[in-house]
Order: structure tokens, then C-alpha cells, then sequence
């Protein structure tokens, strides 16, 4: 090699040798850069909102969840960022910023930023950082916008006409008010950015800007405690609002407010005529704001097509009413009434609606004609419904319409309304002209199955498009499924959602068809963990418990209505009922983690045991009761069954206490805690030494299997007496003939207690029974929905007797909490389902079942199949939780993955196994186990 080229060799190796380490240097640069990772998913504040415009709440909670992905499986950090305008972030947070916080917390985590007032809307966004502190991409923002959070911000008044003059007498001489027609003409200067209409009612109101509708809401503004607080609505009116003239108009009904609810007197204001308050806020484009309220300028009418509007009596339309042209600008109200307006008084809250409003869900379309006779025609939904029927009919001019309603015929296809009682639920339209005509009702609600026309055109023949189910629930989510390879349990898992759906119209109603329709507490309690599941309602449940706080501030020693809101007024309380004020805040904690929840309803739960304490002698209660409603085979015909009463008083009394003491401790109040805790064990001590013998036997021969379940469920006695009461519980279901003797109180303790004494098998034999009392007899006898008695209806005995039969009412649906936790397998082992257990239960006649959940951290599945003894089970468990997952099994097989022997897998980790079981823990993901097992 010439020396020329070893200096080349030389300058080529440095050359190369340079330029290779500018890449190393640029390959460890990019290594050091962080990774990021998807950003969090279904931002939402408070109770599961997404987005909301005219939110109740000044100091929200933050959720998110994590993305699905292979690499994220927990989160070890995050950081929330909130500002007054989005485009502010994420690089400036006026309103809060978090910075980075060492928490795997990524649901509920409360507001902490600059105080928020009425009207003011917050933008906010989120990133989190995973299991191995890579930090995410910052959320997509999502926001909330206030409504009016004080009286003080209202400067419009009550307004509308005195229809207390020219109102008639209605069933049971209850004064019935014409229907009101309201509006104003206002004029815009400029072109507009903005604009709100904030807007109530004593009653229920349809709103309308420029004729068009502003909303698709229905019977709003809803029902509260009208004495103590009305709730408000706040919609976007940005779009249906012009420079010049413009105009607002308001139908208005009595609703809950006026009209005629259950069998008490007047409840608000004497039946007081219906008001609107309405405010309409608007910003122009230089900025300048108008705000149009109700008052004395309005003009209104009570002559309009809508006649009269009942919640339980229905809807009268006179098309000879109708006036023409009232929803347009130039229309002219001078021979209008002037209206009469009252002051916003200051002891009642005006307060934005803290759930969703009611609204139209689904329609009905595939119906058919039962019979036709003369003018007359019966349609059949083929499902028991709630809502309002669509009818498209050819009239003659001045002919009548009748819309009668019935959840179920008699023999001879005519209807069965005894069970409707005094609600007479008929809708009546009055033709103005020959042709077809089509209507439907606006301010009033049917519980339907079978719907009878009348008085149409008599040349013309009855056609099954003539009808349509409108089918009308508080607008809540889907939240989860049960599915099973069973027909019946399948029918029955549908009837349960129905009956759901059906009953939650804006209140937890106890049936929706009868003259009652009413927010039953007992009912309520029973029902509120399926009702968790089923759908998203942990709003609907919050709204409803601050009726029932401000309810109970109406009684000094805590007493709780069993009706909220309190329509009968009689000063009285039931154990069971009452109980729910404890009972529900704790399911919705334990099902969505809000720890809000108890704490906004701490006082309310202290106020209910220390009235139990003042009900008390020596820790034994004399509460009135309900009992165990509608037992089945009662001694005496007994509708409160035959539990001693004494017994379930003082079994409730204790559950209470029990539950505040577990309240107070997640409160962090260990004074309290221990206090209640210590209540309960004296109240323990004294049921058992009260209603137990030495051998495990309720005393004097009372013993039923209600009784049984409420010493066992609520963990009264002591671990000797415990088995022997267990051995009595399998008696008295022996004696039986394997079927339940219980009612609404006794009847979701079964599936808990039987299957925490092992007893899984009697269950499923007991839940199988297809004879009364069952849950498979009402649909053996066609029933679409749950029925308020075991039986309400036999296809050879024909209707209970009882006027008191609700063929629509949720509280023996309870079961739907068991088929999803046991059969399929899925539940909370810690808060909001940080950590869930899959522990499904396969047995024969089931080859398969299936439930899904939307938790507050993502998507959960339970799957399994069982063939030729061979369990495949496959799951989903969210990020950021853990699961405990219990597979039966022969533990001399070997549990496989995916087909494989499970081996060191970072997921998985088997805890245990026993002779049939075993148990696994595992981190987020989808998994699919096989094993074999004995059936």
C-alpha cells in the first residue's frame, strides 16, 4: 500500500467513523425521546355527563378512561388541565391545572380550580401516564357549560293565565286546567353569536322559537318536590334565532304540578293555575346582549286544540281549535288574554335538571288487529309499553275519536282496565275535517300493551299502520347486556330491561298505568343494583335522592316517606322502604366508585338510623311496615306477608347501621364508624336473642324463608346459630316444593344468601321453576314486562282479583342483579369496578351465557361456553383495573390459554386452586381459558 493511499484509508475511516457516531448520537436521541401513547378516552364529569350544556354542578368530579391497547394496562400518573376557552389549551390552564399527580385515580376526581358561577363554560383536557411512566398525548377537550345556578339570576317571573277560572271538575272532583297557549314577539338588532333559553314551569311545557322546536323533550321540566326545589332547563337556541323580529311560544299543561296525582289532596299551591319562566339570552356580534323574559307583556289563550292533559286521565284534542298560523311571527294575539305573573318566591330552588329529560326512545311499528267490531278496533303492540301511541285514522268532520288503553284482554278481547283503578288513561281527538288524521298525545303517558280506536271513519277498514307505539323512558345509555343460551331467561332478562325502561319516567315509578305511577322507595331499593347494571342511571338515582333529602327535611325526627316525592303527606314511614336512603347511595357507590354520593347523602343516612333509634325499645323496632309485600301463600291473605313484623323492623334497623358504619369509614369518620358499628352489634345481639331459638329456629313457629334471608343476609346471628338457620332456610324451601315464598323484600336476598351458603344449584333450581310462584310462570302466561304479583294473571284462572295488579312494576327484577353477577359473572370486588371478579356459574340446562358492562374504566366481558364438559370462558377487563377470576374446573386438568398451558405469563398470575376451582389474577385484556369441569 502506497503511503497516498493509507492517508486516504485513514480520511475515509475518520469520515466514516464521524458520520457514524453523528447516527448513534442520533438513534439514542430519538430512544430518549418519550413514547407517546394514545390519549385517555370518554371524558366525562360528574354522573356519567358528556358535554352538557345547563349542568347543575359548580364543583365537578373528572372521568376518563384509558385507551384499549396492547402496551397500556395501568396508569400511574395523570394531569388535568381547565381554562376558559378552548383554544387555550393545552398550553394555558386559567382555570386549574393539576400538574403531574402520582395517582392511578382516573374517575371522580374532584374540581379544585377557580370558583365557577352561573353561565361560565369550562373546557378541559386530560393525559395520564402509564405502568412504565410514559405519558400520554393530551385528550381531545371536552367541556361543560352552567345553567342558572341561583334564583338571583333570573330576572324573568312566573307567568301565564288564571285557569283556576274556567277549569273543570275532573275524577274525584280534582280540578282539571284548560291547557295554556303563551307567547311573546321581540325584536333582535343585529345578527347573533350566542344565544340560551333557560326556561321551567309549574307544570309541563313545550317551547317553541320561530316555529320551530327547540327541543325533543318530553313533559318537561320533570318532577321534583315542587315545594322545595323546580328544576331548570337550558338549551342552545343559537340556530333558531334571526336578526329582526322574532317570537316564542309555549304550550302549557298541569303535569305533576296541577293536576291530579294519587289519592291525596292539592300538594302544590291548591292546584294553583300552571306558570312558565322562561329567559332568553342572547349575544350579538358587536357584543352587545338581550335578555327576553316572561312577563306582563305576554299574551295567552286557553282556546286551543288541546283541551285538557291528565298524567293518569290522558288527552283531549279538538282540531276545531287548532289557530292557524299561532307559531309564526306576523301571527296577530291581540284578542289574546294579558297574562298574570308572580315573583320568583325565594324558598323554593331553581335548579338545573341534574339527569336527563324524558324523551321519545323507540317506535313500535310491527302491531297487529286483534278484533274489529262495528267502529271499533283493537290493536296489539305486542309489548307492554310506556309512552303515547301515534295514530294515523280516517275521520269524519266532527266525529270523535277514543284511545283507550289496557296492558292485557279479557277472554272475549275486550279490555282489562280494573287494574288502571281511577285512572281513566283514554285520549280523545275531535275532527275538523273529513280525512286522515294524525295525532299524537303531548302531555300525558300511558302503561300499554293493547290500544282500542273508536269513532273513526265508519266506511273505512282497520289497517294495522294505523297505530304506532311511541315508547317514552328518561333518556339514559344501555350499559349492559345478559344474554344465555336459555329462551326464558333470555325472556325474562327482557322483561327486566322493560320494566326498567318503563317505570323510569324521570322518577323511579312503582307502575306506570294505574292512578298512582308513584316513586316508591321500597321498590326502588330492591331494583337499584340491576338498574345500575342494565342502564346508565347513576344521575337518574342521584336526582332522585335529593328529593328525597329534601323531603325528609320536612320531618325533624328523619323520617323518609315511602313515596318520593311525598304525594301523601300522611307523616308515616315503612322499614324497607325508608331504608332505601341508605341503602341506594351505597349501591351507587359501590357500582360507579362516586364517593360523592355518599357524601352528599351522609346527613340523610344518619337522620334515617336515628329514626329507627326513636321506633326502638331494647334495639327492638315497632316501625310501621310494609312487611314482606305481596308473599305468595300467605297465612291470612296477608299482602304484608308473614314475617313477623318486629323481625323485619329490627333486621333493617340493623342493615342501616351496619351500612353507615362501612359509609362512615369510606368517609374517613372513624368516630362515626365505630358508633354505628357498635349500634349494630347491639342490634344484632338483640334480633337474634328476640326471634332465634338455641336451634337456629325463628321462634313460635313463624319461621319463613323472608325471615330466614334477613337474619342471613344481613349477618345477625351468630356463626353457630348461622348454620342452623341456614339448615331452616333449606327446609322451608324444601317444604316449598323448591319454590320461593317471598316477596318484595325477601325476594333479592334469595340469590345473595343461597349462593354465600354454596347453595348455588338450589338457586338455579328455584330460578327455574316454571310453575307458581316463579319467574318463569308470568311468562308462561305471555308476560312482556315483571309483574307487581307472582300472580297477576293465570291463562286458565284468568286476572288476580285484587284492583291492585300492576302488570308492569320492576321489583322482582331484582333477579337480573344475580344472573349477571353469578350466572354470567360479573361484579365489583372493589369501587366503580376497580378490581372485578369473573366467577361465572355454569349449570344445566345452560350450555352458555353472556353479560357485557360498561364500567367507569372501560368495556368488561364474561363469555362461557359448555360443551361436552369441556368451560371456555373468555373475558375482557378494562385498563387500568384488575380482576379476580374464578374458573371452575377440575384442578387435575390443566387450565389452558388460548389453547396453550398457561406459563410464565406477565398477565396472569394463578393465585390458588381447590378440588374444583381455581383462582387467577389478571391484568387488562382479553383472555380465553379452556378447562374441563364437572357438571
Amino acid at each position: 500500500m502506497t503511503l497516498d493511499l493509507y492517508r486516504q484509508s485513514i480520511m475515509n475511516l475518520k469520515f466514516y467513523t464521524r458520520h457514524l457516531f453523528i447516527l448513534f448520537a442520533l438513534v439514542a436521541m430519538v430512544s430518549c425521546e418519550p413514547i407517546k401513547i394514545e390519549p385517555p378516552q370518554g371524558l366525562s364529569v360528574s354522573e356519567n355527563f358528556n358535554n352538557p350544556i345547563g349542568f347543575y354542578d359548580d364543583t365537578p368530579t373528572f372521568s376518563w378512561k384509558l385507551p384499549v391497547s396492547d402496551g397500556t394496562k395501568q396508569q400511574s400518573a395523570y394531569q388535568i388541565i381547565a381554562a376558559t376557552d378552548a383554544e387555550f389549551l393545552p398550553d394555558t390552564a386559567d382555570l386549574w391545572d393539576t400538574g403531574k399527580q402520582d395517582s392511578d385515580a382516573s374517575i371522580h376526581i374532584p374540581y379544585k380550580g377557580k370558583k365557577l358561577e352561573s353561565r361560565n363554560k369550562v373546557y378541559w383536557q386530560v393525559r395520564f401516564w402509564d405502568q412504565n411512566d410514559q405519558v400520554s398525548e393530551w385528550s381531545m377537550s371536552s367541556n361543560f357549560e352552567l345553567g342558572l345556578l341561583n334564583n338571583s339570576d333570573w330576572k324573568a317571573k312566573w307567568t301565564g293565565l288564571d285557569t283556576a277560572k274556567d277549569s273543570i271538575k275532573g275524577v274525584r272532583d280534582f280540578l282539571m286546567h284548560r291547557p295554556q297557549y303563551l307567547r311573546k314577539v321581540f325584536d333582535l338588532p343585529s345578527e347573533i353569536t350566542s344565544a340560551r333559553l333557560y326556561i321551567t314551569a309549574k307544570g309541563v311545557f313545550d317551547v317553541h322559537l320561530n316555529g320551530k322546536d327547540v327541543s325533543d323533550d318530553v313533559m318537561t321540566p320533570g318532577w321534583t318536590p315542587y315545594n322545595h326545589r323546580i328544576e331548570t332547563l337550558t338549551y342552545d337556541a343559537t340556530e333558531l334565532l334571526k336578526a329582526g323580529k322574532n317570537f316564542v311560544a309555549v304550550e302549557l299543561a298541569s303535569g305533576w304540578h296541577s293536576g291530579r296525582i294519587s289519592r291525596g289532596s292539592a300538594l302544590y299551591e291548591n292546584f294553583a293555575s300552571p306558570k312558565i319562566l322562561c329567559q332568553l339570552e342572547v349575544v350579538m356580534k358587536d357584543g352587545s346582549k338581550q335578555t327576553i323574559v316572561s312577563d306582563e307583556s305576554w299574551r295567552g289563550t286557553t282556546n286551543g286544540p288541546i283541551r285538557l292533559a291528565s298524567v293518569y286521565d290522558g288527552e283531549v284534542y279538538d282540531a276545531n281549535y287548532q289557530i292557524p298560523n299561532w307559531n309564526i311571527v306576523t301571527f296577530d294575539d291581540s284578542n289574546w288574554k294579558s297574562v298574570e305573573v308572580e315573583a320568583i318566591a325565594k324558598d323554593v330552588k331553581l335548579a338545573p335538571k341534574r339527569h336527563l329529560t324524558v324523551k321519545n326512545q323507540i317506535v313500535l311499528k310491527d302491531v297487529e288487529i286483534v278484533s274489529v267490531k262495528e267502529n271499533t278496533s283493537v290493536f296489539n303492540m305486542k309489548q307492554n309499553m310506556v309512552g303515547v301511541p301515534r295514530v294515523k285514522v280516517p275521520m269524519k268532520k266532527g266525529d270523535t275519536l277514543k284511545i283507550r288503553f289496557s296492558e292485557m284482554l279479557l277472554k272475549d278481547n275486550t279490555f282489562y282496565t280494573k287494574n288502571y283503578r281511577s285512572a281513566k288513561s283514554t285520549d280523545y281527538f275531535v275532527a275538523a275535517k273529513d280525512g286522515v288524521v294524525e295525532y299524537v298525545p303531548k302531555f300525558t303517558f300511558h302503561g300499554f300493551q293493547f290500544l282500542e280506536l273508536s269513532g273513526y271513519d265508519k266506511n273505512a277498514k282497520p289497517d294495522a299502520s294505523w297505530v304506532q307505539g311511541i315508547v317514552q323512558h328518561s333518556d339514559f345509555e344501555k350499559n349492559g347486556t345478559f344474554t344465555s343460551s336459555h329462551d326464558k331467561l333470555n325472556q325474562l332478562q327482557s322483561n327486566i330491561t322493560w320494566g326498567l325502561r318503563d317505570n323510569f319516567f324521570d322518577v323511579p315509578t312503582d307502575c306506570p298505568q294505574r292512578d298512582e305511577r308513584l316513586g316508591w322507595t321500597g321498590d326502588a331499593q330492591v331494583i337499584a343494583p340491576t338498574a345500575l347494571f342494565n342502564y346508565s342511571t347513576h344521575a337518574f338515582w342521584t336526582a332522585w335522592l335529593q328529593s328525597m333529602r329534601e323531603t325528609q327535611s320536612e320531618h325533624a325526627d328523619g323520617l323518609v316517606p315511602f313515596i318520593i316525592p311525598d304525594v301523601l303527606q300522611n307523616n308515616k314511614a315503612s322499614s324497607g322502604w325508608g331504608d332505601a336512603a341508605v341503602i341506594i347511595p351505597w349501591d351507587i357507590y359501590n357500582y360507579t366508585g362516586d364517593i360523592q354520593v355518599l357524601e352528599e347523602n351522609y346527613d340523610m343516612v344518619k337522620k334515617w338510623v336515628a329514626f329507627h333509634e326513636t321506633q326502638a325499645k331494647d334495639f327492638i323496632s315497632n316501625m310501621n311496615t310494609f312487611g314482606d309485600w305481596l308473599q305468595p301463600y300467605t297465612a291470612a291473605n296477608n299482602r304484608r306477608g308473614d314475617t313477623p313484623k318486629k323481625l323485619i323492623n329490627t333486621a333493617f334497623f340493623a342493615h342501616a347501621a351496619h351500612l353507615t358504619a362501612k359509609i362512615a369509614a369510606v368517609l374517613n369518620k372513624p368516630t362515626d364508624a365505630k358508633k354505628y358499628n357498635d349500634l349494630f352489634t347491639n342490634v344484632a345481639k338483640a334480633f337474634e336473642t328476640e326471634f332465634f331459638d338455641a336451634d337456629g329456629r325463628i321462634k313460635d313457629g313463624k319461621g319463613t324463608q323472608t325471615g330466614y334471608l334477613l337474619a342471613l343476609g344481613f349477618d345477625l346471628l351468630k356463626a353457630e346459630t348461622k348454620k342452623k338457620a341456614e339448615q331452616e332456610l333449606r327446609m322451608e324451601i324444601e317444604k316449598a316444593d323448591f319454590h320461593l315464598r317471598t316477596g318484595f323484600l325477601g325476594t333479592p336476598l334469595l340469590p345473595k344468601v343461597l349462593d354465600a351458603m354454596g347453595e348455588t344449584d338450589l338457586m338455579y333450581r328455584i330460578l327455574f321453576k316454571e310453575t307458581y310462584p316463579s319467574w318463569f310462570y308470568s311468562i308462561n302466561q305471555g308476560a312482556t314486562t315483571m309483574w307487581e304479583r307472582w300472580n297477576s294473571y293465570s291463562a286458565t284462572e284468568g286476572y288476580n282479583p285484587q284492583s291492585m295488579n300492576s302488570l308492569n312494576h320492576y321489583a322482582y327484577g331484582a333477579i337480573g342483579q344475580w344472573m349477571y353477577e353469578r350466572i354470567a359473572g360479573i361484579a365489583p370486588l372493589e369501587p366503580g369496578y376497580k378490581k372485578i371478579r369473573i366467577a361465572p356459574q355454569p349449570w344445566a340446562p345452560l350450555e352458555s351465557a353472556s353479560a357485557s358492562l360498561e364500567t367507569p374504566y372501560g368495556a368488561v366481558a364474561s363469555v362461557w361456553n359448555l360443551q361436552n364438559n369441556t368451560l371456555e370462558l373468555n373475558t375482557t377487563i378494562p385498563p387500568n383495573t384488575t380482576a379476580q377470576i374464578l374458573i371452575p374446573g377440575k384442578v387435575s386438568e390443566d387450565l389452558l390459554l388460548n389453547g396453550k398451558i398457561i406459563t410464565n405469563n406477565t398477565n396472569i398470575q394463578i393465585i390458588k386452586t381447590s378440588t374444583d376451582f381455581f383462582e387467577l389474577l389478571v391484568q387488562p385484556g382479553t383472555y380465553s381459558f379452556q378447562t374441563k369441569i364437572n357438571r
